[in-house]
């Protein structure tokens, strides 16, 4: 009765789980350019682009892949030797264990009539399925905790797979190696199976057992002589043959077997087989419930991954089926770490300390933000942060073994994120750039795309921004002597205090050249920011417009003959000013 339940529950919370992932691909949107096409639109045009694919010359790309990087997984084995040998032992381990023996009253069975568990080779075989799972646990351990690969993340779901894992294959040679020792399974056995045996043949049965089968008697110690083992084996093969080989065949059970066998008598009294049992199946119940909501749900999402994004682009797909597949793709991520090692700007998480830098561990927020948790404006911010600190050099999708456009999914979310209105300071950073690039694929209608800049700029200068610096009444005393300190920290920035006002920087800078009178426009020129932060005036300094509207382009920095580093020190002003407006939004949240 237990068992029927546990199994129900277990399957109903997996069937319920699986509907709840699937349908979560089509009614939810990470880009705002979506967000208008509704559900049943979405699995219409998911289900005209299957028919299209198989119907296509795209369905031989599918079979190369499916073969190439499912099955073989080819692109793993390119970057990582060790890793590949871990998903495949893992990947195989798992699924082939999970058909053979989990599901053995459905698959085996119907494949191959006369199966039992206990002969072979499926006795041989599950043993082999379950090591190589824990081959590839132990490679997955080593890996995190051992090699400690840079900027590798262990979240709690990795631990939890680990775990999982390790318990039911731990558990599963536990079980069968008690099995093997127990007497009062032997007993079982015969009490079943040797119907009208007497007493001479059941004593010559269990001296053979003891000897050949590992069972350990609290009555029958060996060793045995020839002739009783004789007559032990043909009982066997009168009654049991039929349905049990010898353990030796399943290794890990029976070595099991043989480290417990000096406590055998003291397990099979306290019934150790069925606590082992127990906890057998409750992992595997458990594992199999949770299955959709953790990690290992990516064992069926990477090849989906993998299969779309093969046949499957932004310029020619339809985007009600870029919206699914890219809500697909966040269930596919395995969080391998690859794409974070790789990453041009993992290296700014060392002093940043903001873990959505790193493009593995964006993916939970992502998540987080797809599934509508609500999140502070701090956790908002940080996921801001992590999504424009990126070069757009498109590292992490390339090497990503899932195959996941990360790309894509960061111009999306960071839309997405903007046009919630909240400030992000990174729009008026270089960085920005490639928005600026990428505005008409993103669909922005042309009136908004300003808006995150003034947004930024409005945090940064309550008060708005003076343009008219020379005829404005901002008292020109210094405002926060603490600042030249600050400056002084970088060895580049500190070279403000050289400046003789030349205005050689000035003269060639582009920005400057594009207005017929810059001051009414940018505020202060550059010569004047350097002689404005040498005397500290800091607040003209930071009420200069020409702050943002630097290029980074360093003509002024190349030409200047005193050697002052203008453009690093236009981007030290800038991190000051960002700094400030940082504080004070968070000065009135707290508040």
């Amino acid at each position: 009765m237990f068992f029927t339940v546990a199994l129900y529950t277990s399957l109903v919370i997996f069937s319920l789980g699986l509907i709840y992932k699937i349908s979560s691909w089509f009614r939810y949107s990470l880009g705002i350019e979506t967000e208008s096409i509704s559900t049943p639109a979405r699995i219409l045009a998911a289900l005209g682009g299957i028919v299209q694919t198989v119907f296509s010359r795209k369905v031989f790309t599918l079979l190369r892949v499916f073969v190439l990087d499912v099955l073989l997984q080819v692109k793993v084995l390119k970057q990582d030797s060790l890793k590949w040998a871990m998903h495949m032992c893992i990947y195989y381990g798992f699924i082939l264990l999970l058909l053979m023996h989990g599901l053995d009253a459905i698959v085996t069975s119907s494949l191959f009539p006369e199966y039992y568990p206990t002969l072979n080779p499926f006795l041989f075989l599950r043993d082999f399925f379950g090591v190589l799972v824990l081959v590839g646990v132990g490679i997955a351990v080593y890996r995190r905790f051992v090699l400690k690969v840079p900027r590798l993340r262990t979240s709690p779901m990795d631990l939890y797979a680990i775990i999982i894992l390790a318990v039911i294959i731990f558990s599963g040679f536990l079980l069968e190696g008690t099995k093997i020792t127990s007497y009062s399974k032997f007993q079982e056995m015969v009490d079943e199976y040797t119907i009208a045996a007497d007493e001479q043949e059941l004593t010559s049965l269990e001296s053979y057992w003891v000897a050949k089968f590992g069972v350990v008697s609290p009555e029958i110690k060996g060793p045995f002589d020839a002739q009783t083992l004789a007559a032990g084996k043909e009982a066997h093969e009168l009654s049991c043959s039929q349905c049990h080989s010898r353990p030796q065949w399943g290794f890990a059970g029976y070595a099991t077997s043989v480290i417990t066998r000096p406590f055998a008598i003291t397990l099979d009294q306290i019934n150790a087989q069925s606590i082992f049992w127990y906890i057998h199946f409750l992992a595997c119940m458990i594992g199999l419930a949770y299955l959709p909501f953790s990690k290992l749900f990516h064992i069926f999402t990477t090849p989906l991954s993998l299969l779309a994004n093969s046949v499957m682009d932004k310029e020619t797909s339809l985007p009600a089926n870029v919206a699914t597949r890219q809500l697909l793709e966040l269930d596919a991520c395995m969080h391998c770490g690859t794409c974070s090692v790789q990453c041009r700007v993992g290296v700014v998480f060392e002093t940043l300390r903001n873990l959505n830098i790193l493009p593995s561990e964006k993916i939970p927020s992502i998540k987080a933000l797809v599934a509508g948790k609500k999140l502070t404006p701090e956790e908002i911010r940080t996921i801001q942060e992590g999504l424009h600190l990126c070069t757009n050099c498109y590292r992490c999708t390339v090497v990503c073994p899932a195959g996941i456009n990360l790309q894509e999914l960061w111009l999306a979310v960071r839309e997405a994120l903007l046009a919630r209105h909240q400030p992000e300071f990174f729009v008026l950073s270089p960085l920005s750039l490639y928005r600026g690039l990428m505005k008409d694929s993103l669909d922005i209608e042309k009136e908004h795309y300003p808006d995150p800049v003034e947004l930024a700029l409005k945090n940064i200068y309550p008060n708005g921004i003076p343009l008219h610096m020379l005829d404005s009444n901002i008292p020109l005393v210094p405002t926060d002597n603490g600042l030249s300190g600050k400056m002084y920290k970088s060895a580049q920035a500190s070279t403000f205090s050289h400046c003789f006002r030349c205005v050689t920087c000035t003269n060639a800078c582009p920005v400057v050249r594009n207005y017929a009178v810059p001051g009414e426009v940018v505020g202060l020129l550059p010569h004047q920011l350097m002689h404005a932060a040498g005397m500290g005036l800091w607040d003209l300094v930071f009420s200069s417009r020409m702050l943002w509207d630097c290029l980074g382009c360093y003509q002024c920095q190349e030409a200047c003959p005193q050697g002052v580093c203008v453009a690093d020190i236009i981007y030290e002003l800038k991190n000051i000013a960002v700094t400030r407006a940082k504080e004070k939004l968070m000065k009135q949240e707290k508040t």
